[in-house]
């Protein structure tokens, strides 16, 4: 049985020879060849090039074309921030002063989109008979996010009727952008959409419901197979994204699998994930890569299952590290032998936890997969930094981010942080995986003021 037939064989619902393996190589894929984020994802030979090298050592079953959140928005006048080693930000949101929605779709000619669908044709026609591919396209209510900003989030609750037409919009576009890749040879269309994770099921029900299952009817009616990616910790919304009817679900390592697959086989619905990016494929061993992956076959039901990684895989994972994840799923008994015994070793680094008790000001610290690469991330840092422009010397900010160093993953332990992103005021926990308005934050930045 090749990759792309058990990859299928899932989605069908119906019994593969193996679990299949989908290695999110984004920019990574880029670090196979030597060339940085920001080459591979502006020059076709070289992401061409790089996806084809991610194939060859990582032999997946399914396999992205582009994991870049920021195409769309780009094409639609966002002003990016470029990285040697992660994705582009969104630094400029056309909607954040004019809320005036625009009526215009990005076509397949427009920014770097002609790229993206380049090379799933060239990828389709080098291992397309042999491996799925995937399409993946920014989510509608990221994409609104990318171009409303912070603000959208008070929109929730002053102008929800606003909320719901730049929705529409966004969701045509994912539309548009899921026939392209279809167009394109992708087998699987996927909506990632990592600021799901920071509204309530309330508000998922009243802004996202609608939107989502008329994207996923769309993707079906197009005879392609579609996938709901979101990025921390969404256990709340699990239910309310199966609602929806997507053939798949993609999660991060926020959420506990076991738990939310019992959520996603009631409703016949395939799981994707979890490995954890940091702790274990950028920081961790081989071995360490091994277990886990051994750990969450043995964890659920193995139906209705693909494992991958928690989200875009970081830029410097080793290699070994991706081929221990490869070869626990394809070689499963052999590699739980080889890991029986094996105990993952603390790492020995010091940490100085500030003295809370007597700080000079307050002191908000974001803990963050990355600003840079991590939508809900930088959305919630950022709300962090307009603190800091609010309040100017009395307040001081920082961000750990956990895939820069081994360090801020201590740190994070040492706090106890659960889920990211979160933010800590004067060492207390205050929101946890929910970016908060601007007066909810001023509010408990007053409450520690001296």
């Amino acid at each position: 049985m090749t990759g792309k037939e058990r990859v299928l064989k899932v989605f069908q619902h119906e019994k593969a020879d193996n679990v299949p393996w989908v290695p999110f190589a984004g920019v990574h894929a880029g670090k196979l060849i030597g060339v940085s984020a920001k080459e591979v994802y502006t020059d076709l030979d070289k992401l061409t090039k790089s996806l084809l090298e991610a194939h060859r050592l990582y032999i997946p079953d399914g396999q992205p074309v582009m994991f870049d959140l920021q195409i769309e928005a780009e094409a639609l006048g966002c002003d990016l921030l470029w990285s040697e080693d992660s994705p582009p930000t969104v630094t400029s949101h056309p909607l954040e002063s004019d809320k005036t929605i625009p009526d215009t779709i990005p076509g397949p000619e427009d920014g770097r989109i002609p790229m993206a669908l380049e090379a799933a044709r060239r990828l389709s026609k080098e291992v397309g008979s042999d491996t799925a591919l995937y399409g993946l396209f920014c989510g509608p209510f990221t994409l609104a996010s990318h171009l409303r900003g912070t603000n959208i989030f008070m929109d929730f609750f002053d102008d929800p009727d606003y909320v719901m037409q730049l929705i529409d919009y966004t969701t045509r576009i994912g539309e548009a952008m899921a026939g392209y890749y279809a167009e394109a040879g992708a087998d699987i269309l996927a909506s990632v959409d990592p600021l799901v994770s920071q509204i309530s099921p309330d508000h998922f029900e009243q802004f996202l419901n609608a939107p989502y299952t008329r994207l996923f009817d769309t993707i079906r009616s197009m005879k392609r197979y579609s996938s709901f990616f979101v990025c921390g910790d969404a256990t709340k919304n699990i239910e309310e994204m199966c609602k929806t009817k997507p053939d798949g679900i993609s999660i991060d390592e926020n959420i506990n699998i076991a738990e939310a697959k019992k959520v996603t086989d009631r409703y016949n619905i395939v799981m994707a994930g979890n490995i954890p990016l940091a702790t274990v494929m950028l920081f961790g061993t081989q071995q360490d890569n091994m277990k886990i992956v051994i750990e969450e076959l043995d964890a659920v039901d193995n139906t209705n299952l693909i494992v991958s990684p928690g989200c875009d895989m970081p830029y410097d994972i080793p290699v070994e590290n991706t081929v221990g994840c490869e070869q626990a799923v394809h070689q499963t008994d052999q590699t739980r032998e080889l890991v029986a015994n094996y105990s993952a070793e603390v790492p020995d680094v010091e940490i100085d936890i500030p003295d809370y008790e007597n700080l000079p000001r307050p002191l908000v610290e974001v803990f963050t997969i990355d600003s840079d690469t991590c939508a809900a991330c930088t959305y919630m840092f950022q709300s962090a930094l307009d603190a800091k422009r609010q309040y100017g010397d009395g307040l001081d900010v920082v961000e750990y981010k956990t895939t820069k160093s081994l360090e801020n993953i201590v740190r994070a332990n040492k706090m106890g942080v659960k889920q990211l992103p979160s933010i800590y005021i004067n060492g207390e926990l205050k929101f946890s995986s929910i970016i908060p308005s601007r007066e909810a934050l001023n509010k408990e930045i007053e409450a520690v003021r001296n």
